[in-house]
């Protein structure tokens, strides 16, 4: 078995307050291989785009990775020194942030930091890098890139914009591609080809990409496999179509209810009572039991953890040894 490009291992990240310390993130583990996609899915506060931080050493205080190891392509990473991650982050990581004008200076030319980024990692000359330049806008579908080149972002729409932030990503060919909600605020028609452009990188390029979104359906048409999470933790992970056709956390269950279909035979959409636990009042044992229709007495003392299920893992009281004990 080939070593996968990312491999998370029991991740913890804390915020610091005055208070208390807050644990966002609680023991998360997965692994990406090379040329596949991981979509990461959940409501808003469950710990997706901190996640993708942390791998990328971007935490800001009073944020700090309280535990767990992070590996590249077998080499540990989140504990080198600052300098020398910066390094691996433009090179061997890209990142796709949601609003492509937090990653373009609006005072430069589009080439000029495509240039200037090509020329800081990888050993080319100011016409060879130009020449990439060009090569890498042609490639994520720019029209006309020869001229486009030397536009400023603002003369871009949303959706070349995000377009240009792909072609920064891919620039020094890295091993790990991060995109944080890469298609949020673009119409349903350029969702689509930002989508096809990430799928294409990793068939192509043999990219790793980690997907963060709260978009079920760019999880579905993108990803090989998905980690659905929830305060901080996976609730359960597996192949794409295994976990949406078939989920088996309750949680899991509960988004899957909740996306329309064409068919659209059913009433009403499944809902999910309640709402995503504040950081300073996780519950007791299983974080999801307050809203569980399924949930007994050790869900509410013991906090499950990944059991495997078949292809996939599962973090919930109900499957494994578990399952044998009579719901209270």
């Amino acid at each position: 078995m080939t070593e996968p490009v990312l491999s998370v291992r029991n991740l913890r990240v804390e915020f610091v307050t005055r208070r208390s310390t807050l644990r966002a993130i609680d023991g998360v583990s997965f692994d990406i291989a090379k040329g596949e996609v991981l979509g990461v899915v959940g409501e808003s506060g469950a710990g997706k785009s901190v996640t993708g931080l942390a791998v990328i050493g971007l935490i800001d205080r009073p944020g700090r990775i309280a535990g767990g190891e992070i590996f590249l392509s077998g080499m540990r990473i989140d504990n080198l020194p600052p300098e020398e991650l910066r390094r691996i982050r433009g090179k061997r990581i890209g990142m796709i942030f949601q609003d492509p004008l937090t990653s373009l200076n609006p005072l430069y030319r589009i080439g000029d930091q495509l240039v200037e980024t090509i020329k800081t990692h990888l050993n080319l000359s100011e016409t060879a890098a130009r020449k990439r330049a060009i090569d890498l806008l042609a490639e994520v579908g720019i029209p006309a890139p020869e001229k486009r080149i030397d536009a400023y972002p603002h003369e871009f729409s949303g959706g070349m914009r995000q377009r240009v932030v792909i072609a920064l990503a891919i620039c020094a060919e890295p091993e790990l591609i991060i995109a944080d909600e890469p298609t949020t605020a673009l119409d349903v028609s350029v969702q689509a080809q930002i989508i096809s452009l990430i799928k294409r990188l990793g068939r192509d390029h043999g990219t790793a990409v980690m997907l963060v979104t709260h978009d079920m359906g760019v999880i579905a048409e993108t990803s090989d496999r998905v980690a659905v999470m929830y305060s901080g933790r996976i609730a359960e992970i597996g192949p794409v179509q295994d976990v949406i056709q078939n989920p088996l956390h309750p949680y899991a269950k509960g988004l899957m209810g909740a996306i329309p279909t064409l068919a659209g035979d059913a009433d009403r959409l499944v809902q999910i009572p309640g709402s995503m636990p504040r950081l300073s009042a996780i519950p007791q044992g299983c974080a999801f039991n307050p809203r569980c229709d399924f949930a007994f007495d050790r869900c509410r003392v013991e906090r499950p953890e990944p059991m495997r299920q078949g292809s996939r893992a599962v973090a919930c009281h109900l499957y494994g040894a578990a399952a044998t004990e009579t719901a209270a």
